[in-house]
Order: C-alpha cells, then structure tokens, then sequence
C-alpha cells in the first residue's frame, strides 16, 4: 500500500436522496479519501485516519479563537499581541470549562454561544437584608444549564 489511505465507515451517507445527476457510489458504506506523505509502515490506514481528526479539532479551536479574541489584536508590536494571545487562550480554556460545567447543549458549544447564552445573562440583582439575590429572567430557556454551572462552581468544598 503506498502513502496514503482509505477509511471507511457504515453510518450511511449524510445525503441518502440520490438523483439521476449523482447517483450514491455506494449504498451501505461512505469512503472519504486522506493523503499523507508518511509510509504506511510508520503510520496505518486507522492510524492516520485518527491524526487527521486530531488536526480537525485544533482547527475548530483556532476558528473558535479567531471569531472572538483574536479578531481583534491590539498592536504592530509582538509583546502586546503575545499578552493578548495569553489571555485569549485562557479566556477561551475558561469558557469552554464553563460549558462542560453547564452540561447539555453547552458542552460542545462554541465559546461565543456560550458567552451569549450562558454568562452574558439579563438578569437583576437586589439587595435585602444585607443579601443579594439575583434575578433571572422568568421563563428563560437556559435556567439549568445556568444552575448547573453555579452549583459546579460555588457547590462547599467535599470532606477529606
């Protein structure tokens, strides 16, 4: 087998309506085809195949960053952009641990849906006998995920 490889799997095509103009090449199995310059006997088929989805991911991460904190960069100069590279990856390492704190639909969010949705809440806080209560808004859709999150982050601290 030379450099490169095939991967298949049996989930079925994402399109199953097939059309006198592109008919389905095959009707129980999807192929998609990967090139790489590694020998197959340093690197397999599957093996491949899973590096591939490694990079995939970082991609998403990089994309992520990109429409939020890193749309944005401050300066021509290298050590305003290196601090503010910093402080966008940890700003995205914490809302992101937000999300998985939050669970359901929010676990595998983008970090701009969870800002909007999640932290960036409409919300009132009023003060009574020296406590605060906050308000959420009635009826709001992500009550849950939002309870969640505060009861992960404030919950007392476990006996030893």
């Amino acid at each position: 087998m030379s450099p490169g490889g095939w991967s298949c799997d049996a989930s079925g095509e994402l399109n199953p309506k097939a059309t006198a103009a592109q008919p389905i090449l095959f009707d129980t199995h999807r192929f998609h085809a990967f090139f790489t310059t590694v020998a197959t006997e340093k690197l397999d088929a599957v093996a491949a195949d899973k590096v591939h989805r490694k990079h995939a991911r970082i991609e998403q991460v990089n994309a992520d960053l990109k429409d939020s904190a890193l749309a944005h960069l401050p300066s021509g100069k290298f050590a305003a952009n290196s601090a503010w590279l910093v402080a966008a990856v940890m700003a995205y390492n914490l809302t992101r641990t937000a999300g998985i704190l939050a669970e359901g639909q929010f676990a595998k969010a983008r970090t701009g849906t969870i800002c909007r949705k999640i932290i960036n809440i409409p919300a009132r806080i009023a003060s009574s006998a020296r406590r605060q209560q906050l308000h959420l808004p009635q009826d709001w859709p992500w009550q849950t995920e939002w309870v969640n999150l505060v009861t992960a982050t404030h919950a007392p601290p476990r006996a030893a």
